[in-house]
């Protein structure tokens, strides 16, 4: 990937030492699975400061209330899912009380239930709306909205599947864990609107066909994401994988007088 001009003469302060880098931002972003196997994708409205115009996966930074011990939990331990991402717990505690939460804010679908063998079946009611935008307003705490309903975090819904870190030329950099899950029986997807405008939901060979033909736009991670997710015919296959996480930061270099993205 060949950098336009102004990312390229930051590239170059960067490298030389001249320009400190941003400090990444921990985050999550869950890729939501049904059978198919269809992707769940949000294209990014043109007017945000980050991935404008881009197909994602539901996700985003960490609240520093995501940390709250007093989440309800269920399913492998934050230090299981910190030996996972190489991360302490804490930091593991908020990715994986992020990644359930974005994923409730921006697609409507939750990942938790009154027990640790049940998961809600309904959330598109008026209630459970407001909650939604107060949860986007950061006036309800994750913690406070599953002690108010009665609800248990399902970490054990969550798989975990890649760690990618926005690269160091970048003005907005995030440290994005990944995760899939796959969509509990009786929920559905819904656009809700925010930082989307539109939604569709996609086999990940199309959705790379779509990128080559120019129709739609995707991130470096979200492309790759989607390139393994091909791979497999099949929501099982997917869960059955074995993942090792290794984290890529993908670094600018001078080829031939032009200054490219590598991986």
């Amino acid at each position: 990937m060949v950098l336009p001009q102004e990312l390229a003469d930051r590239a170059r302060e960067i490298n030389a030492g001249r320009l400190e880098p941003v400090t990444a931002r921990d985050a999550a972003t869950v890729v939501i699975l049904r059978p198919g196997p269809e992707v769940y994708l949000l294209r990014r409205k043109t007017t945000m400061a980050f991935a404008a115009g881009a197909y994602v996966f539901p996700g985003g930074s960490v609240d520093p209330r995501d940390t709250d011990q007093a989440v309800a939990w269920a399913g492998p331990t934050p230090a299981q899912w910190g030996e996972a991402f190489a991360a302490d717990e804490g930091t593991a505690r908020g990715l994986v009380c992020a990644a359930v939460r974005e994923t409730f804010e921006e697609s409507g679908v939750l990942l938790a239930g009154p027990g640790p063998d049940s998961v809600v079946e309904d959330t598109t009611g008026d209630d459970w709306e407001a909650d939604r935008l107060a949860l986007i307003d950061r006036s309800l705490a994750f913690a406070d909205f599953l002690a108010k309903r009665g609800l248990v975090l399902r970490s054990d819904l969550l798989k975990p599947w890649a760690h990618w870190i926005t690269p160091e030329i970048e003005t907005r950099r995030f440290d994005t864990r990944f995760f899939v899950a796959v969509l509990p029986a009786g929920q559905r997807t819904r656009d809700v609107g925010g930082e989307a405008d539109k939604v569709a939901w996609q086999r990940p060979a199309e959705a790379i066909e779509l990128a080559h033909e120019g129709k739609i736009f995707l991130m470096p991670p979200t492309y790759h994401t989607l390139s393994e997710l091909a791979a497999h015919d099949s929501v099982e296959s997917v869960l059955a994988a074995e993942r090792e996480i290794v984290t890529i930061l993908p670094k600018a270099v001078e080829v031939d007088g032009e200054m490219r993205l590598m991986t």
